[in-house]
């Protein structure tokens, strides 16, 4: 005689095929309405103080590998040397930029993405496309959900862990993805986002990058190197 399938079990289905994206598109929706004062305001900063364009769009994967054009504000200026080369990334962020970073700002148009269901509230971060030739086939399993706006990686060590580390978060995050474990990521971002924890505004990302994504990057001479987000 088979064992009966557990409520518990049944639940965690549920949330995972409908009640998730639900939840993404009540909160995105209300977010966006709540939150427009804001965003028409950042956008009029950004334009004013760092000139156009205000949004910093770039090609990431998503679901399934699929690729998706994010949307953040954006933090960098577009200095370049005498031979007409992007200066570091850590030479052209504002101060005002390195704010929208602090305070997650930067961010907000996210909430787009999470619109359109490219993105959920909570997830695995959107890396780069490089990344997806780096993955073992156990960490290219964080692409058997959604991309989330923050993630299990994100509150815990958020960029202070190595890349390796973050993508062992993601795939534990996909083996466990339940309401109750989106709400306390949810949660503890909150207290990150008010403390600053774990944010490094002018992070050199090749301190942290074990994957070598970065160098390969250089040695494809990519000039949107960093592209002016967090990872």
């Amino acid at each position: 005689m088979e064992a009966p399938i557990s409520s518990k079990i049944i639940t965690h289905a549920f949330y995972r095929r409908w009640g998730k994206r639900a939840l993404d598109l009540v909160f995105s929706i209300f977010g966006l309405v709540v939150l427009s004062p804001v965003l028409l305001l950042i956008a009029f900063l950004v334009c004013f103080l760092l000139g156009s364009p205000v949004l910093f769009r770039q090609q990431r994967p998503g679901l399934d590998c699929k690729p998706f054009v994010i949307y953040k504000f954006r933090t960098m200026n577009d200095c370049r040397d005498q031979d007409g080369r992007l200066l570091p990334d850590s030479e052209r962020l504002s101060r005002f930029g390195r704010f929208l970073r602090l305070s997650s700002l930067d961010e907000l148009p996210e909430l787009y993405n999470v619109l359109k269901g490219e993105m959920s509230l909570v997830g695995p971060r959107p890396l780069l496309m490089e990344y997806l030739t780096r993955y073992t086939k156990s960490q290219a399993r964080r692409h058997e959900v959604r991309p989330g706006i923050t993630g299990w990686a994100q509150v815990n060590g958020r960029q202070n862990i190595k890349f390796s580390k973050r993508l062992e978060y993601d795939t534990r995050y996909v083996d466990n993805l339940n309401l109750r474990l989106d709400i306390k990521i949810l949660y503890y971002t909150v207290l990150s986002v008010f403390t600053g924890e774990g944010v490094l505004s002018g992070q050199d990302v090749r301190e942290v990058d074990d994957l070598d994504v970065i160098e390969y990057r250089y040695s494809r001479k990519d000039k949107n190197i960093g592209g002016g987000g967090k990872y």
